[in-house]
């Protein structure tokens, strides 16, 4: 078992057994939400100085940090030994939109896809419209129409799909159980190294309150997904914590806004953290009998 590594932006994830904190709060206004090319990769520096060698599953925060993964895959090539990287992302959005002014947690999948040594990218618990035909312009389509990306969702009208050619990119179904059956069929016999990026924003309300919209994964469904593959797993993190955050950037405040971030009562947020940290808890002794 590795250390987790806690990348401490907004102050929303506790300490946990055997875990190690960096303080990344200086870096919350520039990354949060979005960032330029450049901030990134000055991040990505800061990461390469600052975390261990070795390590296990990374807490990144709100969803708002998804971006963040992209960085900490690149990291994997040097662990993979030539073989292709297959990534799982349990997520409410496909994450795969498009965004001129950089990166930002709604468009990292396309640019982790761009990497050489990933197969293919499965973004599985889509729930959101993000996916469906009004909003079928702002998706990325060449991960995509290069067969290295694949969305699994549920309820979304994804027909407009079809129509260009990208049937088997969609994989809909009515409900989860049936989503996660065959997805994890789908998966079973292949062999290929995995690295889990999971956002709590795919899971029920009932299961656990993010600050995004939410899907209707169960914690059973997370649980049974990780023992299947457990032995192929060479990295991971979390995001989906609840946090509030005021930005200095006025174009962020209002982007933030139109995606329906509004604050969170701080007597609701405090009884949030609790329950993700009871959640991550029990996550985290799962995924470290394998990381």
């Amino acid at each position: 078992m590795k250390q987790s590594v806690i990348l401490d932006f907004d102050k929303s994830v506790k300490d946990y057994k055997q875990s190690m904190r960096l303080d990344m709060t200086s870096w919350q206004d520039t990354i949060r939400f979005s960032t330029t090319y450049k901030n990134f990769q000055r991040l990505e520096t800061s990461l390469d100085v600052h975390l261990p060698k070795n390590y296990g599953v990374i807490f990144l925060g709100s969803g708002d940090y998804h971006h963040v993964s992209h960085l900490l895959i690149k990291r994997m090539k040097k662990d993979l030994n030539k073989k292709p990287l297959t990534i799982i992302v349990i997520d409410n959005h496909p994450d795969n939109m498009r965004f001129p002014f950089g990166i930002h947690c709604g468009s990292w999948v396309s640019h982790t896809a761009a990497l050489p040594y990933v197969k293919h990218i499965h973004v599985v618990g889509i729930t959101s419209n993000d996916i469906g035909i009004k909003h079928s312009w702002e998706n990325r389509l060449t991960p995509l129409l290069k067969s290295k990306l694949t969305y699994w969702s549920i309820g979304v009208n994804v027909k407009w799909a079809k129509l260009i050619g990208l049937k088997n990119a969609f994989q809909s179904f009515a409900d989860i159980d049936t989503l996660m059956s065959a997805f994890i069929s789908s998966q079973y016999n292949q062999e290929t190294p995995i690295y889990l990026s999971i956002d709590k924003d795919a899971l029920s309300p009932a299961c656990i309150r993010t600050n995004w919209d939410q899907g209707k994964m169960q914690t059973h469904h997370l649980t049974d997904l990780i023992t299947t593959f457990g032995k192929r797993l060479i990295g991971g993190d979390i995001t989906g914590e609840v946090s509030n955050y005021s930005y200095e950037n006025r174009w962020k405040r209002l982007m933030s806004k139109l995606d329906g971030q509004d604050p969170i009562d701080p007597k609701m947020l405090i009884e949030w953290q609790e329950q993700q940290n009871l959640f991550n808890t029990k996550l985290l002794a799962l995924l470290n009998h394998y990381l």
